[in-house]
């Protein structure tokens, strides 16, 4: 770590979801780190960037002043423009340049004990469960998610999706999007699931395959195809699955029991015949594959499953994952939420599916190239999982700035919504979606805020619970 602490860095939109926790961590480890951010300079989640500042981190507008040296190395996403100032300061000082997965893979790849989450779904919970499990177990882990985490946020740690150790395990969640899961080299590699997202199936196969096949050990899950298929590419195997009677760690038949905001259920380590009663405070079956997988992990790195499972029952779980951020006077419950893809998206609307009452289901496109990309799929699950009841409200898309396509917006995915036989409107102004559903809400609905990349969604879910209490 030493060679990583011993000059300044520049993160460039350091309060990206990527950028933040691994500015948290040079940080927690002595680093001088100073950073911009658009969002900063736009006056959004203010609150945010009084915190980093309040840590030690010196925050500049964006606009190139923060580049003062060729010793700084700045650290930007492979999405930031080569006009965007710092880049072209950082250019004429001939500052060394670092993508974000690049100075992770540095920092994991340096920890003895790396455990590497990987799939389609679910990353964040898989690490966040599996950082706790760890630290729990006295392993004194460093945690890189993506999502905060809730079981160590502190009035002085609000946007905790860090947390800096020194008992030489790492778990972090590894992006196979860009393809730079191919970077690490993980003791432990977990597949959780492999579908259709920013690459083919046979990029997919291969990114993945190549992933299980540097690690000393891989958590595999056996409920999907995709995944087992892959299995023979590893060293060595621990298999989990809920349904599947070959996993090693899987669940006792009968014994899941969901409630609207937790589950249980007995876990059986079919390799020596022990079982343990598990009690998650989190609701869904994804949460229980979820903890399945962080359980397989954390047991090829050395933790009884038993220990492994009583730590989950303390798993307070993850801001904007189906956050329950409160019930109304009036019995109208409003949830915080990141489903921006198909399959997140599903697995939201069918864990609020799975009890009684009316869902109201707010979206906000992630973006216009995401929307056209996805929009189809997006559009058919809402009207699948989904009532006749439910109705799906979606606003314009998040837009930032820039010279993006916009000529596809939220108006098509309602029109593919009554097509495929479900009930949405559009309404153009977020804050006039939240006017409408504060006009239709009614005693016992369940209404879902969902959306990505856009850190004022919660405060809208609050501004929206507010109103209806």
């Amino acid at each position: 770590m030493s060679d990583l602490t011993s000059h300044p860095w520049f993160f460039c939109g350091i309060g990206g979801s990527g950028m933040l926790p691994l500015a948290l961590i040079l940080r927690g480890a002595g680093a001088e780190v100073a950073g911009s951010d658009r969002s900063r300079d736009q006056g959004r989640t203010p609150e945010k960037f009084a915190w980093l500042e309040s840590l030690g981190l010196a925050l500049h507008p964006q606009d190139g002043s923060g580049i003062v040296s060729r010793e700084q190395t700045l650290v930007a996403s492979a999405a930031v423009e080569d006009t965007v100032p710092e880049m072209v300061r950082a250019r004429e000082l001939g500052c060394p340049r670092m993508s974000r997965a690049e100075l992770l893979a540095r920092l994991f790849n340096a920890a003895p004990t790396g455990i590497a989450i990987g799939g389609t779904s679910g990353k964040s919970t898989v690490t966040g469960m599996a950082g706790w499990i760890m630290d729990q177990a006295g392993r004194d882990p460093t945690i890189m998610n993506g999502a905060v985490m809730k079981n160590y946020v502190r009035d002085d740690a609000p946007f905790a999706s860090a947390r800096v150790g020194h008992g030489g395990v790492f778990v972090s969640e590894v992006d196979e999007s860009d393809g730079s899961i191919a970077l690490y080299q993980p003791r432990v590699a977990v597949l959780g699931n492999v579908s259709l997202d920013h690459k083919s199936l046979e990029e997919l196969r291969a990114l993945f395959g190549d992933f299980l096949a540097r690690a000393e050990v891989a958590a595999v899950n056996f409920d999907d195809a995709e995944s087992v298929a892959l299995a023979p590419r590893a060293q060595c195997v621990v298999s989990f699955g809920i349904d599947s009677a070959e996993a090693m760690i899987g669940v006792a038949p009968g014994s899941l029991v969901e409630g609207p905001t937790g589950l249980s259920a007995t876990i059986e380590d079919r390799r020596d015949g022990s079982a343990a009663a598990l009690a998650l405070k989190v609701p869904g079956r994804h949460n229980l594959a979820n903890a399945l997988a962080a359980i397989a992990a954390c047991t090829a790195a050395g933790v009884p499953v038993a220990e492994a499972v009583h730590a989950l029952g303390s798993f307070a779980g993850l801001a904007r994952r189906f956050d329950i951020l409160g019930t109304s006077q009036g019995g109208i419950t409003v949830i915080d939420d990141f489903g921006h893809n198909p399959d997140k998206v599903a697995a939201t609307l069918a864990t609020l599916k799975a009890h009684p009452g009316r869902v109201i289901a707010f979206f906000q496109p992630h973006g216009y190239g995401p929307l056209r990309q996805m929009g189809h799929e997006l559009a058919e699950t809402f009207a699948r999982v989904l009532g006749p009841d439910d109705i799906t409200i979606l606003c314009d898309p998040v837009y930032f700035g820039g010279t993006v396509d916009r000529s596809q917006g939220s108006e098509r995915i309602v029109r593919l919504i009554g097509e495929s036989g479900g009930r949405a409107e559009y309404v153009s102004s977020r804050e006039d979606c939240g006017a409408r559903i504060a006009e239709i809400a009614r005693p016992g609905d369940r209404i879902v805020v969902m959306g990505a990349r856009d850190d004022t969604l919660t405060a809208f879910a609050k501004d929206l619970l507010t109103r209806l209490s």
